[in-house]
């Protein structure tokens, strides 16, 4: 550890986002007690790539309180599909199931937190 990591003290541990496909969706999203935040990506999509540390942090953060997965649209073309993405990143927020808010395009930290908050941990006692 450098001399600005002892300074700072260890960062926050990285937290993989769930990884979802066409077989897993239903049961980590549409049953998911928790709700979700899912990042439909795409390879080769630079704003995907750019997320990417994005989204790992927002799992750390909301670790055990909002699940955050991933999909690569090109892999789970069916719900791509049924969900109605469009152009990748696309950022879907679920509540009990159900979709609650939507965001195509790159989104930062800040505002996915913004949106975790009202959209989807706003309605819930913790």
């Amino acid at each position: 550890m450098g001399w600005l990591g002892k300074l700072l003290g260890p960062g926050r541990p990285r937290v993989q986002p769930v990884h979802l496909d066409d077989e897993s969706f239903v049961r980590e999203v549409a049953r998911s007690e928790l709700p979700v935040v899912l990042d439909a990506w795409s390879p080769g999509c630079g704003p995907c790539q750019m997320m990417e540390s994005i989204v790992m942090d927002l799992a750390a953060e909301y670790q055990g309180r909002v699940k955050v997965a991933e999909m690569n649209a090109a892999e789970a073309g069916h719900h791509t599909s049924r969900l109605g993405v469009m152009g990748t990143p696309t950022v879907l927020f679920f509540d009990r199931g159900r979709e609650a808010h939507r965001v195509v395009g790159f989104i930062g930290l800040r505002d996915l937190r913004e949106v975790v908050e009202t959209e989807l941990l706003g309605s819930r006692v913790t």
